[in-house]
């Protein structure tokens, strides 16, 4: 059975489009008092303006930035009871990508969450009771063509979600990782022609991916996958893995043949 969320405090950060917004609306509908958290100002406004939540401003991608959006989201909420860390960038390229952008993929796809942790754990493990939720994708479990640093930060914002779970389960917090394929949003689109070779066909709706989450919810699931396949592919990974990598390489090359690289 689901829990009920009337008057719940939640904060989704990226909240002011794609599966953010998604969640946010969703969030709302199920009765909480939602603060949405983007970069975009303008985006999370509108978002917060029509599910009659708190827009903040603000980058995910700085320890004073989220610790901006966590004190202003308890000032309007007072406890927080529900943390969605959706905020993340997929910059494409692999070992050759600049210092600078590894850098800042690595502050918004785990830094944000770690730091996000830090200063909702003390309250949380106090009274016994919190719920973090990490968009991660797929690529944390499997890995993502085209793109070394989101590969590489989506299985570290995994491994943390793991590590939070793992260490404070017994202690009243749930922990879930949402890990789809691809997702009708900007960042897919963004991807190009790679993107939609790889991931088009069987991309989903934003709303699906909410689903997903609460259906996952009533089950006190931790894995959240819109796409269960992703599933066996996560198990052929782990148990075949020289098979795994050939198949991927296979796809690899169809990806080069389609972008001319």
């Amino acid at each position: 059975m689901t829990p009920s969320f009337t008057g719940s405090g939640v904060v989704v950060t990226g909240g002011g489009g794609g599966i953010g917004a998604v969640l946010a609306r969703r969030f709302a509908a199920e009765g909480a008092r939602v603060v949405v958290g983007d970069l975009n100002g303008d985006a999370a406004a509108e978002v917060a303006k029509e599910i009659g939540g708190t827009a903040v401003a603000g980058d995910a991608a700085s320890e004073a930035g989220v610790a901006s959006l966590i004190a202003a989201a308890r000032e309007t909420l007072g406890e927080i009871d529900v943390f969605c860390a959706n905020a993340g960038i997929a910059p494409m390229g692999g070992v050759d990508a600049p210092e600078e952008d590894w850098a800042r993929i690595w502050d918004v796809n785990v830094m944000a969450h770690v730091r996000a942790a830090r200063l909702l754990l003390p309250p949380w493990l106090d009274r016994g009771r919190g719920h973090f939720i990490s968009t991660v994708s797929a690529a944390g479990l499997l890995t993502s063509l085209g793109s070394a640093s989101y590969s590489v930060t989506k299985h570290g914002a995994l491994a943390f979600s793991e590590w939070l779970s793992a260490t404070y389960r017994h202690r009243g917090l749930t922990v879930q990782a949402i890990c789809p394929q691809g997702v009708r949003t900007a960042m897919l689109e963004n991807t190009g022609p790679a993107g939609e070779l790889l991931m088009g066909a069987s991309a989903i709706q934003p709303e699906q991916v909410a689903d997903a989450l609460f259906e996952a919810i009533a089950e006190d699931r931790f894995l959240v996958l819109p796409h269960p396949e992703v599933a066996d592919y996560y198990a052929a990974r782990a148990t075949q893995t020289d098979r795994w990598l050939g198949g991927m390489n296979k796809l690899q090359r169809k990806v080069e043949q389609v972008t001319g690289e």
